[in-house]
């Protein structure tokens, strides 16, 4: 399970405008804020997010480089992100985690989105 911030649809709108999604499979769906918990974890706390910037493996595979309260960097030492799309032939989303892990990301001016936190499996 995981816990995260979901967009909301007005959010993931406005990003696919400025950012349309380059692969058949587009993701958009929230940005991870812990792995690996129970499911009685209790939901992160309420943050202002913003996209800081764009990354993108022309072998099929993009992601938003994302803030949390400033912060570029989850518990786990990962980068914060949204998958965008993907190539699902090539990738799943989990493979965002290493294509930013590059850390060669394409600075954006920053966007604000909203999202809501969650807890998944």
């Amino acid at each position: 399970m995981y816990t995260s911030y979901q967009l909301t649809p007005k959010s993931k709108k406005y990003l696919t405008e400025k950012f349309p999604p380059k692969y058949s499979k587009p993701i958009g769906h929230h940005v991870t804020y812990e792995f690996g918990v129970h499911s009685d974890t209790p939901l992160p706390p309420l943050a202002e997010i913003h996209v800081i910037g764009y990354q993108d493996n022309p072998d099929g595979i993009e992601a938003l480089v994302v803030s949390v309260d400033g912060k570029k960097k989850r518990l786990d030492g990962s980068l914060f992100h949204i998958t965008w799309s993907l190539n699902p032939d090539e990738f799943k989303p989990v493979h965002a985690n290493d294509l930013v892990k590059r850390g060669n990301h394409k600075l954006v001016m920053p966007i604000k989105v909203y999202a809501t936190p969650a807890i998944s499996n």
